[in-house]
Formats: C-alpha cells, structure tokens, sequence
C-alpha cells in the first residue's frame, strides 16, 4: 500500500517543512519534513526540492515498515493513521508497541486508543503531539 493524499497531508501538517537543520523536541537533528539521519546536522540546508524528494523517499521506508509489521488488514485511513504514527515514532518503537500488539490481535478500537499514549518528546506532553495523535485515531477509525 501507498500513503494516499489524505495521509500524506497530515503528515505534512504536523512535520511542517524547514529547509534548514534543527534539534527536535526529542533533541535530534531533524531537516525537511522530519527527516532524521546521519547526514543531518547543524548548518545542514537544502531546497525545498530536496526536502520533497526527502519525504518521498522517507515515505516508501515507513510504508514498508508498517506492511512489514501489520499482519492483520488495514482500510486506507487505518493504513494513512499508522504510517503517520511510525513515520513519527520511528520503527522499533512502533515494533515494541503496544498499539500494534493489540492491532496483530484484531483488537482495532483498543489499538486506537493506543494512539493517545504517545504524547511526549523529551519526556514532556507536548500540544502538538497530543494534537497530532488526536487525528491520526479519528482517521484510524474512520
């Protein structure tokens, strides 16, 4: 599966995109639209382009990680939902969550609640996530 229009959009929303390097609230180096990774670094600026072709390429990573993960089946907005939620969290603590042990269960409702729990950076709630996390459950279950 793909991210569609509607997943990719909330991604961007919450993402934002800046074209020059900065340390996230988890205190990462961070460009674009939340792109992490060993050539970022402070001073690192790039195009709006680039931070594009970023995202695309970031995008295919966290869509195979979901599918690689999920065993049982997803609609396109539960598909959107998750792909949001791991491009955020990154990979091994969507692997270990609870959230997606309750979803391989077929528990859907209780995974969605599961969503809520992943509120912090740098160990604080922070507003945007909670915002964030919000949407990503209404649109796993619509």
């Amino acid at each position: 599966m793909n991210v569609s229009e509607k997943g990719l959009n909330l991604i961007k929303e919450f993402e934002g995109c800046r074209l020059q390097a900065y340390k996230c609230p988890a205190n990462v180096w961070t460009i674009g639209y939340g792109h992490t990774g060993s050539e970022v670094h402070a001073g690192l600026k790039i195009t709006q382009q680039e931070a594009d072709r970023l995202l695309k390429n970031d995008l295919m990573i966290h869509c195979n990680n979901v599918e690689k993960l999920v065993i049982v089946p997803l609609n396109q907005n539960q598909f959107d939902a998750l792909v949001s939620f791991e491009y955020n969290i990154g990979y091994n603590a969507f692997k270990t969550s609870t959230l997606l042990k309750l979803l391989n269960q077929k528990k859907y409702k209780e995974a969605a609640e599961q969503f809520l729990v992943w509120n912090k950076g740098g160990g604080k709630i922070l507003a945007g996530l909670v915002r964030r996390r919000e949407k990503e459950k209404a649109l796993f279950l619509s």
